[in-house]
């Protein structure tokens, strides 16, 4: 069942108008708008919010005046009333060519800041994690909308015709469910394929008998009654959908096996990760899934760091829970960034890693952070981006951006740009009008790219 709907029916075409019809497999690579940066994003979610004053924004004011009340009014969106100022508990290291600061929390991260374009003026608009959530993953706030994979395997399509375009990766369950990698609106084709058990990725998925020819024949006699009872509802694409998605089942018995078995990696990989490490073992493992998964032409990975759910919410216990999340994926993250470098996926894989927002540079009782949409960071690497580069600035206390903003619709037109969409472009008619990730909002940021 969970197969269901990986390939859909016909939709507009990315590069031609609204209104025009794609014809073919709907999983099909697809030409870009332009010539592209990437060909594939590996998105490393922290559900929760990491706070970025204790990771990669440090504040020597905030470490001076700790303590003190913050000297100027909190905005009046406020979920939960905070107190006086909470200075950084870790210190800041200068790594790499670029002397880029990055908290000792993440060591291994920071050896490879040189690959890192870090944004520290990042802004959303909500300050609650069900909405703010949303606005990462599909750019609205409140309302269904397809998800960042989806509008790019709806735009581009996916380089391996045998294994879905679109993967997600979350051992424990995420509070909005299949709304961050929904496909909404757009052809079930783009919908999410989720593991959630790294060791049986994908249930029912082997043939009991292992007779492939048997399956063959009764497959085609399928697809012919789906196509007869299809024909007299041809404006359904989910019919479409749903018979496209058993020859999908079928082509990845095949290859779906091999891409996900991790064994078949060296002990020398395995070390690399971490897998072999109770602390890093299943964000190690998740790491080297994405990489396997971008070698074989998956266009979108997303990994969410779940033993729970919303792992990075430190409301509470700043100081032993935040060292617990980055020991389990600082050496993963780092092993994926140097893997890709060695195998020369770098420069065409984009990797984003960050939360729905960051933490308040105040204190929530005495060992806490709230919620912050204000300005906070996130960095990407690869892909075509300004590496061993900070862009952007918080004030002196971490509250506020204040130079170079870049709001999460910008942040979205300019990964869908990297892999050469024009975000004004890559729409789909749906209740009347055209939609797309940004909405009618965003920039593609210059300061960003290399």
């Amino acid at each position: 069942m969970a197969l269901s709907g990986l390939l859909g029916g016909p939709g507009p075409a990315p590069a031609a108008a609204a209104g025009a019809v794609r014809t073919g497999s709907p999983s099909a690579v697809r030409p870009p708008h332009f010539r592209p940066r990437a060909r594939r994003v590996i998105f490393l979610y922290m559900p929760g919010g990491p706070s970025h004053v204790d990771l990669f924004d440090p504040k020597p004011r905030l470490e001076r005046e700790n303590g003190r009340p913050l000297p100027f009014a909190k905005p009046r969106l406020e979920r939960t009333r905070t107190g006086n100022l909470l200075a950084c508990p870790w210190h800041f290291v200068r790594q790499g060519r670029s002397g880029i600061p990055v908290s000792e929390l993440l060591p291994r991260i920071g050896a490879r800041v040189d690959d890192l374009c870090i944004i520290r003026s990042m802004v959303a608009d909500n300050i609650n994690h069900t909405g703010a959530a949303l606005q990462l993953c599909t750019g609205e706030q409140a309302f269904s909308r397809p998800s960042m994979g989806s509008w790019l395997t709806y735009g581009l399509g996916t380089e391996n015709q045998d294994l879905p375009g679109f993967v997600v990766v979350s051992p424990a369950a995420v509070f909005q469910g299949g709304q961050l990698w929904s496909s909404s609106f757009l052809p079930s084709a783009y919908q999410g394929t989720l593991i959630r058990d790294l060791d049986h990725p994908i249930a029912n998925l082997g043939d009991p008998r292992g007779d492939p020819s048997r399956q063959r024949t009764k497959l085609d006699a399928l697809k012919r009654l789906n196509e007869i009872h299809r024909d007299d509802r041809a404006d359904d694409g989910g019919l479409d959908a749903r018979i496209a998605s058993f020859e999908l089942a079928f082509r990845m018995q095949r290859e779906a096996p091999e891409a996900f078995d991790l064994s078949r990696e060296s002990a020398a990989v395995h070390r690399l990760y971490g897998t072999d490490d109770p602390t890093t073992s299943l964000f190690g493992r998740q790491c080297l899934l994405a990489r396997r998964l971008a070698e074989r032409g998956v266009r979108f990975i997303q990994l969410f760091d779940a033993p729970r759910n919303n792992a990075w919410d430190h409301h509470g216990g700043l100081r032993q829970e935040l060292p617990r999340r980055c020991a389990a994926v600082d050496q993963p993250i780092a092993a994926l960034l140097q893997d890709l470098a060695a195998l020369g996926m770098l420069e065409d894989t984009l990797v984003l890693w960050g939360g729905e927002f960051g933490r308040t540079p105040t204190a929530e009782g005495t060992d806490g952070r709230e919620h912050h949409p204000f300005g906070f960071t996130m960095w990407m690497a690869g892909g075509g981006v300004r590496a061993g580069h900070v862009h952007g600035a918080t004030d002196e206390y971490g509250w506020h951006a204040v130079e170079d903003k870049v709001h999460l619709h910008d942040l979205h037109a300019t990964m869908l740009h990297l892999l050469g969409l024009d975000h004004t472009r890559l729409t789909f008619r749906w209740g009347g009008r055209d939609h797309r990730l940004t909405d009618v909002y965003g920039d593609v940021v210059p300061g960003l790219l290399a």
